[in-house]
Parts: C-alpha cells; structure tokens; sequence
C-alpha cells in the first residue's frame, strides 16, 4: 500500500504543448517525479526530457508501459487516441490521468471505464478547470445559493486561429474543431453549476474539411433557467463564464478555464477576488490524483465517472443536433 510520503513517478504519452505545460507544473510538485516520456520518435522524446530533467526516455508508448517503475501515467495525443492509449497503460495495471475530452464519444468512455473498474485502477479526466481554487470556489457559492437562486448563466471560449488543415486543431479524424477542444469548457461550466438540461438547443458553423469551426448553444432548465454557451475558432470571444444570481452576479473573468480571477457584483458593487495563483495551474488536478493514489482509490469525487459520462452524453447531443460525425 502507498505511504503517505511515496515519490509518485509519472510518465507522459504524448509530448504536444499541453504536455509542456503539464511537466511545467509537475516539476514543482513534492513528492512526484516526472520520471519517464515517450513520444512515436525517440528524438522527439529526448528533446522533451532535456528541458525537464526526465530519466527515462521511449520511442513507443509500448515501451513506456513496460516500465515496471511507473505509478501514473499522462495521456496527452490527440483525442481520437485516448480510449486507445488509456486501454494500453490500464492492461498493464498504470492509474492513468487523460487528458480532456476523455474520449470521442459514450461508446469509448464506457469502455475505458469498464476496463479501469475491471482491473481496480485509478482513472480520471484531465479537466483542470475543476481542480483550480477559484472555479470551486464559485461552485461552492452557487451550491450554497449565497446570492440566491441561479437565473441565467452564460459561458463562452473562442480564438481566432487561421485554418491550417495539417494541424491537430482542426482535423476533424482527429477530434479537432471547436467543439470537442474548446467548447466542451463551457458545457462543463454549465454541467458543473447546474447538472443536465432538460432540452438542448445548437448550431454550428463548418470549415470546408468538415469539422466545426464555431457552435452555440442553449441548455434548457426547469423555471425557466437557461445556459447560454458558444465556442469559436474565428473570432475571439470573451471566454468568461457569468452567473446571474436572484441577489448577485458572480463572473469567473478572461480565461475563465485557467487560473483567473473572479468579480462579485451586488446592488452595483463590485468586489474583486484574486486567488494569488503561482503555477500554469495543472498542479491542482495532479495533487488530487496523487493523493487518490497514495490512498489506493479508483474514483475522483471530483471528477467522477458519473460526472465524465454525462459530460461526453452532452458533447454526443450537441454533435448529433449540429449533424457532427467523427
């Protein structure tokens, strides 16, 4: 059984910029090492662990997986590999973190889960938003209905990004589009403040190679509450997610799914929160797997596989009424 004071040594499957980001933090983290990282060449993977101090370096993410010394494994490829890879590091008994979108569609993430349940390994989604002092902060506020009942939400995310069809971003084989990279950040927000909709409405707009290069959408609530959500790759959208209050507004400000600020507005008086962050803020998600870890639990309270399958069944939704097919 882990002790309290167990090194966690984590190994990466996929060395994109996320992956940086990840490391970045992970470095700064007692008692977990960024021990090993594979990537589909060697030279790529050497390049990786030059910047982070890795020890071991692979050229297959089958030779990762062998390494009998890695307690948790990082999947960062694209998301149409993620129930692929994940299934891999599970067979071999490795707790995996994976990244967001957990994977394409319910099928898989019902597969990943049955294997990771089958073999009484940890497995969680990488959705950092859910771990940072601010967002749960807020959360906590609008469970307690500190400022009343919630009335209206609103979320967004939106970048312009000119097209490239050989990028990751927007090949649609690969997952690519608003709507699983980006626009899966404000269905969170809506799925985490208020739960599942009664009724979905959604339109989206498509590049030439078939993948979605914009997407809004209504969530529609019991009394009347509706979320209003939108994600973009043509324009830049304020990317806040805001809460109308009976007695308050509540606003998470820019970047409202990374370390961020948040402002409180009650009878025209705005008080403003700074949550004094000091990291990138992936360090959050990986204290709390570590500590399931050590702990010897298979299940994020946080991110529970309820909460991982009804964000996928939303994402499903939205794909279905948009005519989106992978």
């Amino acid at each position: 059984m882990y002790q309290k004071v167990k090194t966690i040594r984590w190994g990466i499957i996929g060395l994109g910029n996320i992956a940086h980001k990840f490391a970045h933090d992970l470095l700064k983290i007692e008692d977990a090492q960024l021990y090993a990282v594979a990537s589909r060449t060697k030279e790529k993977a050497a390049e990786f662990a030059s910047k982070y101090a890795v020890s071991h370096i692979y050229g297959s993410y089958e030779e990762l997986v062998n390494d009998p010394n890695i307690d948790a494994i990082y999947i960062a490829t694209p998301h149409a590999l993620h129930k692929e890879n994940t299934l891999l590091c599970l067979e071999k008994g490795i707790a995996v973190l994976c990244e967001k979108p957990f994977a394409m569609n319910s099928v898989e993430v019902e597969i990943m889960i049955s294997k990771a349940k089958e073999k009484k390994l940890l497995l969680m989604e990488a959705l950092w938003t859910s771990f940072l002092p601010h967002y749960q902060y807020v959360i906590k506020e609008l469970n307690n209905k500190t400022y009343g009942h919630l009335l209206k939400m609103q979320a967004s995310f939106g970048f312009f990004s000119a097209f490239n069809n050989d990028s990751r971003l927007f090949k649609k084989s690969l997952g690519g589009g608003s709507l699983l990279d980006i626009g899966i950040y404000p269905i969170f927000a809506a799925l985490s403040a208020i739960g599942k909709p009664e009724s979905i409405e959604a339109t989206a707009t498509f590049f030439d190679n078939g993948a979605d290069s914009s997407c809004n959408m209504i969530f529609n609530y019991k009394n009347g509450l509706k979320a209003y959500l939108k994600s973009s790759l043509l324009e830049d959208l304020p990317t806040e997610a805001i809460f109308y209050c009976e007695k308050g507004i509540i606003k998470i400000n820019k970047q409202f799914h990374c370390p961020s600020t948040v402002t409180i507005t009650v009878d025209g008086k705005k008080e403003h929160l700074d949550f004094d962050y000091k990291s990138i803020g992936y360090n959050y998600e990986v204290e709390h797997f570590n500590e399931l870890l050590r702990q010897r639990t298979t299940e994020s309270p946080i991110m529970s596989f309820k909460f991982i399958q009804e964000l996928i069944a939303l994402l499903n939704e939205v794909r279905t009424k948009i005519n989106l097919n992978y």
